[in-house]
């Protein structure tokens, strides 16, 4: 036998063996996920997701075809999933059976891996957030500091970046992304002095960041999103342009004290451009005083 011959036999032979293997993996994990759906729609309660009870329900908790009207999908099709068959699930699914569930974000998580699915949603917890992270962002303060990924979602923030473009506290967390608000939430765009040349380089910085990124599910539904919902952003994507991180000298004007000429710089957290802390200096005496009233001001609200 050939030495090219023996190659494709053992070939032949570990894919013979690896496939057994995957499929039996693949139908625990099914197994594992139909339980799991099954567990945490037996203990929510109608009265929770604002549906009556009636004098005949039998079924603890909801029912399938509640739980299926409840998140927009097929009964039948969610009755195969908790049967576990072997069916496709989008993310868009998972993330409307999460809502629909109830489910924290540890249990998000679960339901994510167990359906081999990467979450979509922005984080509001992240590795690199750590309790000594969030201590060196309030210990900036007056300087506006936040964390962000390389999508540009918001991971953290100190008070005076939370009230330097809009109040954040008021935006929802699946909202606190610099793309989104730069180019759909209203106070966020009016407090930038440069909005235009703003959107166009950060568009570009998200597509030279997109390139590592093409096949995940979390940075194509929010381009969908971005295109579906800003015709600016689907003009300036369409340039095709692409820019690297760079500092840059930045104007805004906020609503409590006017405006502020800043120097952004981000502080990488890891060798890969990956999340980052966006820290904003003053870059006049006159910024540095409206910011320290900005902190002010954020602080006599967090207090109360």
């Amino acid at each position: 036998m050939t030495t090219m011959a023996r190659e494709t036999t053992t070939l032949a032979q570990q894919t013979a063996t690896e496939a057994p293997r995957g499929t039996a993996a693949s139908e625990i994990r099914r197994h594992e996920l139909a339980a799991f759906l099954r567990h945490r729609r037996e203990h929510i309660t109608p009265e929770q997701v604002g549906l009556p009870r009636g004098r005949r329900r039998r079924t603890p908790g909801l029912r399938r075809e509640e739980v299926a009207q409840l998140a927009a999908v097929g009964v039948t099709w969610y009755t195969w999933l908790e049967q576990a068959r072997d069916i496709q699930v989008s993310v868009q699914v998972l993330d409307a059976l999460a809502r629909t569930l109830m489910l924290d974000p540890s249990e998000r998580s679960h339901l994510f891996q167990l359906a081999g699915a990467v979450d979509p949603t922005p984080a509001t917890t992240c590795p690199s957030v750590t309790p000594a992270m969030r201590a060196v962002l309030e210990q900036l303060e007056p300087y506006p500091a936040c964390l962000q990924n390389s999508r540009y979602d918001i991971l953290a923030y100190n008070r005076t970046y939370g009230l330097l473009l809009c109040d954040l506290e008021a935006v929802p967390p699946e909202d606190r992304n610099c793309m989104i608000l730069s180019y759909s939430h209203d106070e966020w765009r009016s407090s930038i002095v440069h909005l235009e040349e703003t959107q166009r380089l950060m568009a570009a910085r998200f597509r030279a960041a997109m390139a590592g990124h093409l096949a995940e599910p979390a940075w194509k539904m929010l381009l969908k999103r971005l295109r579906a919902e800003s015709p600016e952003f689907c003009a300036a994507w369409d340039r095709h342009e692409v820019v690297a991180h760079r500092s840059k000298r930045k104007e805004f004007l906020n609503r409590h004290v006017g405006r502020v000429v800043v120097d952004h710089t981000d502080l990488w957290l890891s060798p890969d451009v990956g999340p980052r802390m966006v820290t904003y200096v003053p870059a006049d005496e006159e910024s540095a005083e409206r910011l320290r009233t900005l902190h002010a001001i954020a602080s006599e609200r967090t207090a109360a």
